[in-house]
């Protein structure tokens, strides 16, 4: 009886290092994920305040430039 008590006794903590190396490997992919969208954010938001400053100087040069037709 013993012996059938630490087999199950094994084989629960297998797959239990089994599953904890499992949401190991999520956490770590999710890391890199959320790594990946802090950079496209701080991009966005660095594309932002220079859109913001350029309209802030005023009109766009390109509205005052001269069709090429003519």
């Amino acid at each position: 009886m013993d012996d059938d008590r630490l087999i199950d006794l094994e084989t629960r903590i297998a797959y239990q290092d089994d599953l904890l190396e499992t949401l190991n490997d999520i956490v770590a992919s999710q890391q890199q994920q959320l790594d990946q969208l802090h950079k496209i954010c701080h991009g966005l938001l660095e594309h932002l305040h220079e859109l913001s400053a350029a309209v802030a100087k005023g009109p766009l040069a390109v509205e005052h430039e001269i069709p090429p037709h003519y």
